[in-house]
């Protein structure tokens, strides 16, 4: 069981990174990020190896249904699969 939760783990973990790409990929959406988080862009790439921080980019992504949508439409996901992702990032498994 032990495995397959640390799979999943790795799972959320890719799907936040790639969120972050997406983010990061239009630079309004990176900006707006960014402004929110307090983070600079000089500070991202270290914070990234971070399960908090991936699951903040996960809040950030799920927070707006436009963003949640277009992200999932280009991960090639359904939107609900962020939320979970976020909930796996979350846990204490």
């Amino acid at each position: 069981m032990q495995m397959r939760d640390s799979m999943r783990r790795d799972a959320a973990e890719s799907l936040a990174v790639q969120a972050l790409s997406f983010l990061a990929g239009d630079p309004e959406r990176l900006a707006r990020f960014l402004a929110l988080t307090g983070i600079g862009p000089d500070r991202i790439r270290a914070a990234a190896a971070s399960p908090g921080f991936l699951a903040g980019v996960l809040d950030h992504v799920a927070s707006e249904e436009a963003l949640v949508t277009a992200f999932a439409a280009e991960a090639g996901i359904e939107p609900e699969e962020v939320a979970k992702a976020r909930r796996m990032l979350g846990s204490d498994q």
